[in-house]
């Protein structure tokens, strides 16, 4: 069942036994759903996630449950820390987990498990495809989100991504500037080797349009292995993964150059099969 609840309360009444009563559903359902980010309440003006099923509401509040089965009945990936700067966090993100939450859930997302995890606030800084795996920071306050996100769309930060891409591939820093929805965009790509009839290849981006890699490989007649988007669908899940992020951090002015373990890159494995589903 996918189906949206919406009530406004007549009454001081606990959150679950307004929504049970509403919904027809059970308070265990209820609870779960209210638990993994599908509910929500407006409060000082802002539409906020009610998470705690004993809260008492006044009247005139007004509640929204956004309730998909399929959804509620996924299990996050585990995402992995990898430095943690105190204001700031830097994760891997495994494929399929999605960067933040939507309003059906938000418990297979990597904001809410670096939240569990850490036990602080968390706030999203850039996106990565939930298909892609790789680099992503965190903030933990909003002053360092605001900071830290103004790095990434100055383009002050250095990005390099792996990806196996379908045939062979001969590039050495082919510059790839094909516009995407109209805006300028520019990739490089260059060929780390081939193996069958997929390649490896290093790609750089100065902009951060939205699937930018993917539609420029694919552009030239090399999708991502696994791009069900722009390619065709695999058995793997996509090929490619956020590998470094370099910049200087603007709350503290050091340094930052992060790769990902080696264990966790595309170039430490073996060539994905090309048995297309």
């Amino acid at each position: 069942m996918r189906k949206t609840f919406e009530l406004t309360l007549t009454q001081s009444q606990a959150a679950a036994d307004a929504l049970a009563q509403h919904t027809g559903l059970s308070k265990g359902r209820i609870k779960d759903a209210m638990t993994k980010g599908a509910c929500w309440w407006t409060h000082k003006g802002k539409q906020l996630r009610l998470r705690r099923a004993s809260k008492s509401l006044r009247p005139g509040t007004r509640l929204t449950l956004c309730y998909d089965e399929r959804v509620l009945a996924r299990k996050p990936i585990p995402a992995r820390s990898i430095r943690d700067y105190g204001r700031y966090s830097v994760w891997y993100k495994p494929h399929g987990l999605l960067a933040q939450g939507s309003q059906w859930g938000d418990h297979c997302s990597l904001l809410r498990w670096v939240e569990q995890q850490t036990g602080r606030d968390c706030f999203l800084v850039h996106r990565l495809d939930a298909d892609a795996a790789g680099l992503m920071v965190v903030a933990h306050d909003a002053r360092a989100a605001a900071a830290l996100s103004r790095l990434f769309q100055g383009r002050a930060i250095g990005k390099l991504y792996q990806a196996w891409v379908s045939g062979s591939l001969q590039a050495e820093e082919q510059r790839l500037d094909a516009e995407i929805d109209g805006k300028p965009a520019v990739s490089h790509v260059s060929t780390l080797r081939q193996e069958g009839d997929a390649t490896l290849v290093a790609v750089s981006i100065e902009t951060g349009r939205k699937h930018q890699i993917r539609r420029h490989l694919a552009g030239i007649g090399h999708p991502i292995v696994g791009d069900r988007l722009y390619g065709r669908a695999a058995e793997q899940p996509l090929q490619l993964v956020a590998v470094r992020l370099a910049f200087r951090c603007p709350l503290g002015r050091q340094a930052v150059d992060l790769w990902l373990p080696d264990e966790l890159q595309l170039s430490n494995g073996p060539a994905p099969g090309h048995r297309y589903m």
